[in-house]
């Protein structure tokens, strides 16, 4: 089965009705999607309450990606929040753990920064994430170009199979060591795409952290672009049971209509989405 979806619920206008409440935007969202990446764990771990309120008001067949807390990827070094890793691991398992006893944890994204490279103390921490989240389906996002050198994709692929990590298949600009390339290659029987667009100026950080959130996704995918992306996921849907597609270029609210296009190209459509709420003030 192949779930589109996008990342995060709060900021696409589109899945919204005009009185739609902040609170009920994942309710809204969930009438037009099966599944959504959870963006905001990357900056804190939820707290266990908040978790159990995104599962109330969605489907029970809604589907989460829950993406790792950035001092388990390497981003955040320094001022953590936790006294040791361990206990910052402990801290994501008990959020992680809410959405996978409802059966609703898609998987756990791990998406490690443009520096962690191809090297032995790396590939290390790959294992040393595995002990610490041995009971989670997990995906593994690249950020560095090293991993796919031609002299290492196939021990990469071959490390991701051995402990049963999903490829993180990404579509993104094309430039420098910071960026890997569209490889629909499926490492277990869970497939994972993510869409970012292809700015290739915004990708790269121009120092103002701000502005580059603003723009490192803006981008609006064309329809030609979208019929290739529609290939490699029809490739990588022949090799799993079930495949997860998140469009991440929402910098100006563009997800939602080519994620809604990608739908029809497929010829998808799904069962058991939250009703659509009425907009009853909408003029004639």
């Amino acid at each position: 089965m192949i779930r589109i979806g996008l990342t995060g619920w709060g900021d696409h206008p589109a899945a919204y009705s005009k009185t739609t409440k902040s609170s009920d935007k994942l309710f809204d969202y969930s009438g037009h999607f099966p599944l959504v990446e959870v963006d905001s764990s990357f900056y804190a771990i939820p707290a266990v309450k908040s978790i159990k309120r995104w599962i109330e008001d969605t489907p029970d067949t809604f589907k989460f990606v829950f993406k790792a807390y950035q001092g388990m990827t390497g981003h955040m070094r320094d001022n953590l929040p936790y006294e040791t890793k361990g206990e910052m691991f402990e801290a994501f398992r008990v959020a992680a753990d809410v959405l996978l006893q409802a059966d609703r944890l898609a998987l756990v994204l791990v998406q490690f920064p443009p520096w962690f490279d191809c090297q032995v103390k790396n590939v290390q921490y790959l294992r040393y994430v595995k002990e610490q989240l041995p009971n989670y389906p997990i995906a593994i996002e690249f950020r560095n170009r090293t991993w796919y050198d031609e002299r290492f994709v196939e021990g990469t692929l071959s490390l991701l199979r051995d402990l049963d990590f999903t490829h993180s298949v990404c579509d993104e600009p094309q430039v420098g060591e910071g960026c890997i390339p569209l490889l629909p290659q499926a490492t277990n029987r869970i497939g994972f795409m993510r869409f970012h667009g292809r700015n290739i100026h915004g990708w790269r950080n121009p120092g103002n952290a701000d502005q580059w959130r603003k723009v490192r996704f803006l981008y609006h995918y064309n329809q030609e672009e979208l019929q290739e992306l529609a290939d490699a996921i029809q490739t990588l849907n022949k090799q799993v049971s079930e495949l997860y597609v998140v469009f991440n270029n929402n910098s100006e609210h563009d997800a939602f209509p080519n994620a809604k296009e990608m739908m029809e190209m497929l010829e998808l459509e799904y069962e058991g989405l939250a009703p659509k709420q009425l907009d009853l003030f909408d003029e004639d």
